[in-house]
């Protein structure tokens, strides 16, 4: 039995479902070269990353910064991981600037929704790319990084994923975003 079902492990190596296509920085440092991507749900093995990888962790948890409404939009339409049609998916971990962790909720909330339109412009590119959202400080704020996003498609859908990132990037939200990393990979 896993003691928490919520907390999954993403570990970077030379073992795993998932073959590493391409690691590249958008801001910030880049991670570790890696062959291939292992997802444990649970804490990962104390040797998981031995080999020169990495191994990072986060927990699911509520929808944050999101309306009734916008909660109701999103389970409507959202597909669920695992699909045998999506073997692309990528690995987005994300840190944010001491600036964001500093504004109080309801800024956080004008900034990721009314602002930058966040919820919105996911809706936009469902079901097709489906997401997990990991959330790292929920465990320690010495983790690497504040979020892991785990995304999946078909290949077909590849160039939706592409301008999903792209507006996403655009928005006044990425203004506090001190890090991002983006793994790609291939089942």
């Amino acid at each position: 039995m896993i003691a928490n079902q919520r907390l999954f492990s993403f570990i970077g190596g030379s073992v795993g479902a998932w073959s590493v296509v391409e690691i590249r920085p958008v801001r910030g440092p880049l991670l570790a070269n890696v062959d291939r991507l292992e997802i444990v749900q649970g804490a990962a093995p104390a040797t998981a990353a031995h080999d020169g990888g990495w191994s990072l962790r986060g927990v699911t948890g509520n929808i944050r910064y999101t309306t009734r409404a916008e909660q109701g939009a999103l389970a409507r339409v959202q597909a669920g991981l695992g699909r045998s049609e999506a073997t692309c998916a990528a690995l987005i971990p994300i840190r944010k600037t001491s600036a964001w962790w500093d504004l109080p909720q309801d800024e956080r909330r004008a900034i990721f929704e009314e602002q930058s339109r966040h919820t919105r412009i996911g809706l936009n590119y469902l079901p097709p790319v489906a997401r997990r959202l990991h959330h790292c400080r929920d465990l320690s704020t010495a983790e690497p990084f504040d979020f892991l996003t785990w995304f999946e498609f078909a290949p077909e859908h590849e160039r939706d994923f592409d301008d999903l990132l792209a507006e996403l990037r655009a928005t006044r939200e990425w203004d506090f975003v001190e890090q991002e990393v983006e793994v790609r990979l291939r089942r």
